[in-house]
């Protein structure tokens, strides 16, 4: 199974690590895996804060990097959701209007490619400790992953996973709004926090390397005995290399 691989901005400046990670992930579920170095942004910080044209520029780039036969997979739910939505806001009834479409219907977060396309669930990943999965809310609202990510986190060995409460609150990044409302921001980031350790956690985990930032600064600010990790770097922990899956 042929695939492209979209690395988001905020991945490649900040955690390049995951995306080899995904990488491996990938080709372990059989994939082959094809990276195109001229890709960049898909446009969704200049679509948040309303330049919308300016947006159109940088989706129509992400539109020709990209092909809109193949599957294109992601380590970033909320990326993938720009796509699948924000796109529909810039590129409906325009000259681009069917390859749009077809990438749309092409592009999937990780968690939702390995278990609803390749069918993996088990890549042999270790991970000692106790465990609390934040959903996204791009991942929850415009992906619609729930259940992939927690399945495949169920079958990490030495992993715990326990739910936490409102799990399906917002940790109170959403880009610009973290700078725009930082108190508001932070007592949501407190209160996500708050919630996993009420549970005795060693990790949060989640699809979104934004959101984990985000807690993590909160985490790290208070001296919080709590580490964040993105559901790919689990996935990738642990291994043999020796060993077939």
């Amino acid at each position: 199974m042929k695939v492209e691989l979209f690395v988001p901005c905020f991945i490649d400046q900040l955690y390049p690590e995951t995306a080899f990670n995904t990488v491996k992930v990938l080709e372990k579920a059989g994939c082959e895996v094809s990276y195109n170095a001229n890709q960049t942004c898909c446009g969704q910080p200049a679509y948040n804060a309303g330049y919308w044209e300016e947006a159109k520029v940088i989706g129509n780039k992400f539109l020709n990097d990209f092909s809109d036969t193949k599957y294109i997979v992601s380590p970033s739910a909320s990326c993938v959701g720009m796509v699948k939505t924000g796109f529909n806001d810039l590129f409906t009834n325009s000259n681009v209007h069917n390859r749009c479409r077809n990438i749309q219907g092409n592009i999937f977060e990780l968690s939702d490619f390995l278990i609803n396309v390749a069918k993996r669930d088990y890549f042999g990943a270790e991970l000692e400790g106790r465990a609390v999965y934040h959903d996204s809310c791009s991942g929850l609202r415009e992906c619609k992953i729930k259940e992939e990510p927690r399945r495949l986190l169920s079958k990490v060995i030495g992993l715990e996973m326990v739910e936490m409460r409102d799990t399906d609150m917002c940790c109170g990044f959403g880009g610009t709004f973290s700078v725009k409302f930082d108190a508001i921001s932070s007592a949501m980031a407190e209160q996500k926090v708050n919630n996993a350790l009420e549970q005795d956690v060693d990790y949060i985990i989640s699809t979104d390397h934004s959101c984990l930032l985000h807690l993590k600064s909160y985490i790290e600010k208070h001296n919080i005995p709590l580490k964040t990790m993105h559901l790919a770097d689990v996935l990738a922990n642990g291994w043999l290399e020796s060993t077939e899956y």
